[in-house]
């Protein structure tokens, strides 16, 4: 499998498309002024107990308050809890974690009040970012994901992925950690780590205790609410826990993240250094690798399958998510009703799965395939959809399917849904419904050209336009580009973007920059 992630960055916000086959099965956006993602540390302050939920509503800046339930508090959070208020105190004798004699594990079947009290300050890590109408999520067990190593401060234990099955090696990651991990620092072993020499451990836990250290001199004579301690870059971060030998190609259309990303791979993979590519291409990078297309027809209510005819309908409720397959008007006159409906869910599994990847639905998602009155069918069909969901990263339940045909998938999700409009708002009209003739689009086009060489004397300039008008205004020998040449005596390029609007054009001048008409 081939993986590629095309990063798109512009003022707003950081666009990130994972790639597998050509394929487009993730995207992230990143706003840039995002304040609370997943894996951001911050001093926050105890806003308000809920004893009934055995729950503490926490301030850490965000609009609304992060919840804080009991069970994320953490069996090392006394010993956490002293060295914070050491700290915020400026006691730096007692700041030094090596040195520091962990207390009492917090036990397990408590009350929150018991361990918080109002207007404590407390160190907590965002686990879900704010969605909707809430607050992020918080937990007090704080922790530090590396590319082979997880770390985890006021903690002396070992533990290893138990994805890795070979004794000898688990035995021999187990040690290495063990001659390696500082004093009241807990490991957890991924599952990437294996085969990894001590140096490749050693640079990891080095970065990730470098890491706490950061938190170590941020949170001296500090006061709550503030962030501490940042999450790496999103698409950093993706690297770290997708980077494998499928990775052929990563490209991205900014200097800075080109560099972030390169030392990253430098430092981790320095084998894989040449896959990192800086694109300076004028059209748009996500037009270039043809990502726009993928999304306008991939975020859609109705999804097409590969097969003529068949799709899936979308739909999303306040309480779950409903997708809807049908087989339209595909048929095999060759096969029977039975094997005709199996071949589509079958397409269909693979699309649902790369559905719900891609736009990171959580909770419960009810996907109704086409009744299969066999069982072996039924049974081929829920084994396909397990299959599927193979790839997905995060924690899900696929249940077999009922004597209706429906699925059942519950999926853990961190962040909001990734929802993205893929119907175009008439740029004629705005909506109203009411717009000018399309076969005067040109003639307003000639217009533009008219003023910007005779009004403004640009020199040299671009027109881009949507697909299907470029193929138009090509057609019969360059038409329209003849008629500048006899008109303006001079040759006027013409372009086509795919994220354009049907009617929607723009001017481009030489240096690649819009002209603002």
């Amino acid at each position: 499998m081939n993986k590629e992630l095309i990063v798109d960055s512009n003022a707003q916000e950081v666009v990130i498309a994972l790639v597998e086959d050509k394929q487009l099965v993730e995207l992230h956006r990143e706003k840039n002024n995002t304040m609370h993602s997943v894996g951001d540390v911050f001093l926050g302050r105890v806003k308000k107990l809920m004893p009934g939920l055995n729950a503490a509503f926490i301030e850490v800046g965000a609009e609304k308050e992060g919840f804080l339930h009991y069970l994320d508090v953490g069996p090392q959070f006394a010993s956490l809890n002293r060295f914070t208020q050491c700290a915020i105190n400026g006691d730096r004798a007692q700041t030094d974690i090596q040195k520091y004699k962990n207390r009492e594990e917090t036990p397990k079947n408590a009350k929150i009040s018991s361990v918080l009290k109002q207007n404590q300050s407390l160190l907590v890590q965002v686990t879900k970012e704010p969605i909707s109408t809430k607050g992020p999520r918080l937990s007090a067990e704080i922790s530090f994901p590396g590319r082979y190593l997880v770390l985890v401060p006021f903690s002396n234990k070992v533990s290893i992925s138990q994805k890795i099955k070979n004794p000898e090696e688990r035995s021999r990651l187990k040690s290495l950690i063990q001659s390696i991990r500082p004093h009241n620092f807990g490991v957890i072993i991924r599952t990437v780590a294996e085969g990894r020499s001590v140096a490749d451990l050693d640079a990891d836990m080095t970065a990730l205790t470098k890491k706490w250290a950061h938190i170590e001199r941020q949170l001296l004579h500090a006061k709550a609410p503030m962030k501490v301690c940042s999450e790496l870059d999103k698409a950093v971060s993706i690297l770290r826990d997708f980077l494998n030998n499928d990775f052929n190609h990563i490209a991205t259309n900014d200097q800075q993240l080109f560099d972030e990303i390169q030392a990253y791979i430098l430092r981790i993979a320095p084998e894989k250094k040449d896959i990192v590519k800086l694109y300076k291409g004028k059209e748009p990078i996500f037009d270039h690798y043809g990502i726009s297309k993928q999304i306008k027809s991939s975020f859609g209510k109705v999804v097409n399958l590969r097969h003529n005819g068949a799709y899936i309908v979308v739909e999303h409720t306040e309480a779950m998510h409903v997708i809807d397959v049908n087989s339209g008007h595909r048929m095999n006159a060759d096969q029977s009703q039975e094997s005709n409906a199996l071949q589509v869910n079958l397409d269909a599994a693979l699309e649902v799965a790369r559905q719900v990847r891609l736009r990171d639905m959580g909770g419960i998602i009810i996907v109704d395939f086409i009744d299969q009155r066999e069982a072996a069918n039924r049974k081929t069909l829920f084994d396909a959809m397990v299959k599927a969901m193979e790839k997905d990263p995060s924690k899900h339940t696929v249940l077999p399917p009922t004597k209706f045909g429906l699925i059942q998938i519950t999926r853990q999700r961190f962040r909001p849904q990734t929802q993205v409009k893929v119907l175009e708002t008439c740029p004629t009209c705005g909506g109203t419904g009411e717009v000018k003739p399309s076969i005067c689009l040109t003639d307003e086009i000639d217009k533009q050209v008219d003023y910007l060489i005779k009004d403004t004397n640009a020199r040299q300039f671009t027109v881009v336009v949507h697909p299907y008008v470029y193929a138009y205004m090509r057609g019969n020998w360059r038409w329209a580009q003849r008629n500048w040449w006899r008109r303006y005596h001079r040759w006027i390029r013409l372009k086509s973007y795919d994220s354009l609007n049907f009617l929607e054009y723009r001017f481009y001048d030489k240096n690649g920059e819009q002209i603002q008409l």
